[in-house]
């Protein structure tokens, strides 16, 4: 008696992480064409990375919507067989001007596909990020109790003094100091 041998013809179905790996193998490097002035170099602005992605997800069955829920922004990529989704979510700073929370919805629609799907990226155009992350250094103990003299003798006010030490770490005693000013 020949073994017969049962061929399954029941086709298997692709998780949403197959998926992702497959089209992660295929997109590679995002060519980065746009230039930043202000460091003088180029980066890959949110069009080229969406041109260079989303047709790739768009083949293997994959969706990519970025919408913006509750004050965050939200990028998604959305099995379209499944439903499966993974996301990835910045919340967005509070700023008042449109421009520049058009701005910043932009930037931190680049940044969270760039996380999502783990792409090669050097910060080249960050100056906002660069701005809010400011180098602390200890503000020094004898130039502040030179600072209290002159506050004392009339020659600054604490006001002055105080903005001087805006972009300085102060240590607690200094800290109790400015709470007698």
């Amino acid at each position: 008696m020949k073994k017969e041998e049962v061929v399954d013809v029941l086709p298997k179905t692709e998780t949403l992480y197959t998926k992702l790996w497959k089209a992660k193998q295929e997109i590679g490097k995002v060519t980065k064409g746009s230039n930043n002035p202000f460091f003088k170099s180029k980066y890959a602005d949110l069009n080229a990375l969406l041109e260079a992605t989303e047709p790739i997800l768009l083949k293997h069955g994959l969706i990519v919507l970025q919408p913006i829920k509750n004050g965050s922004v939200c990028t998604q990529i959305i099995d379209a067989d499944s439903g499966d989704m993974v996301e990835s979510i910045l919340t967005l700073p509070i700023i008042s001007d449109p421009q520049k929370l058009i701005a910043s919805i932009t930037y931190y629609r680049r940044g969270t596909l760039q996380s999502l799907l783990s792409l090669q990226a050097i910060d080249d155009d960050g100056n906002t990020a660069r701005e809010a992350v400011k180098e602390t250094k200890t503000f020094p103990q004898d130039r502040f109790e030179a600072g209290l003299s002159k506050v004392e003798s009339g020659e600054i006010t604490s006001k002055q003094f105080k903005s001087v030490l805006k972009s300085y770490e102060l240590t607690e005693l200094q800290y109790k100091a400015l709470e007698l000013l």
